[in-house]
């Protein structure tokens, strides 16, 4: 195999997209090992999601923020299955949007929207400070959550006078078994593993949970310094820094998986 990444081993901890990041990566050369460590699930009670879009096609809601694409996609499944779906884009298209970073925006022109605002950064402080800007005060606003609540945003609009009304559409859970992710520390720790790439909070989580559940916390430490780790976006950088690790690679903008090969293909090539 040749190519730019030719001879490098590079294990992905993405979950959804694992073969869509594989490919990209073994198309430069690269050998790509499969550990997802996170699956994406629909939220198991869909009455209060339901509850949430019916008040969003009423007209409830000052504004929207839509914090993940993938949140969208799922609020999307449950209006077509609950058969609102089209009253749900209309809703959407007359009511102001922020978008925490480019995954929203695209979730939002697959059905032919654009947003009304976007972050000035794809992260909670980065919604807060658009936020600043506006006068949310007395207004009723929407917040998709991604996974578990967001105390800090919520707390936020309450203080400055906004109702805030979240909506939960979809959970995390383990994709990998332990002795899965086990397996992937010990190849970290024996130097076998040229890169490690991160594309949300939930899998750093995980993979830190494991360890400590298996007694492997100094492997996984050591084996993560022998390597070099790499970040989609701040927000799992962030995680990542917060628990002791390195960041050696994550893309100043743009943060979604090509930008992310590409800075690889750089800094590794």
């Amino acid at each position: 195999m040749t190519g730019p990444l030719a001879g490098r081993t590079i294990a992905l901890a993405e979950g959804r997209q694992l073969e869509e990041l594989a490919q990209m990566l073994e198309k430069e050369g690269a050998t790509a090992l499969r550990y997802p460590m996170i699956s994406i699930l629909n939220a198991p009670d869909a009455a209060p999601i339901i509850s949430w879009l019916r008040d969003l096609i009423a007209g409830k809601f000052d504004c929207v923020i839509l914090m993940t694409g993938e949140a969208l996609r799922r609020l999307l499944g449950f209006a077509e299955r609950e058969g609102i779906r089209q009253e749900i884009v209309t809703a959407l298209s007359r009511t102001r949007t922020i978008t925490r970073g480019p995954k929203p925006v695209r979730a939002l022109k697959e059905i032919g929207l654009n947003p009304t605002l976007i972050a000035e950064t794809p992260t909670t402080a980065g919604v807060i400070a658009t936020l600043k800007n506006l006068p949310v005060k007395g207004q009723t606003i929407g917040v998709t959550l991604y996974g578990e609540p967001n105390p800090t945003l919520v707390q936020f609009l309450e203080a400055v006078g906004a109702t805030v009304r979240t909506v939960l559409p979809y959970v995390y859970a383990p994709a990998s078994d332990g002795d899965r992710v086990a397996e992937l520390i010990t190849r970290l720790a024996k130097g076998a593993i040229d890169v490690i790439i991160f594309t949300s909070s939930p899998q750093v989580d995980r993979l830190y949970q494991v360890a400590a559940e298996k007694g492997l916390e100094n492997e996984l430490r050591q084996g993560l310094m022998n390597g070099r780790i790499a970040a989609v976006g701040p927000v799992v950088a962030d995680n990542l820094r917060e628990k002791g690790a390195k960041v050696d690679i994550c893309p100043e903008q743009g943060f979604v998986m090509k930008n992310l090969v590409q800075q690889i293909k750089r800094q590794m090539g």
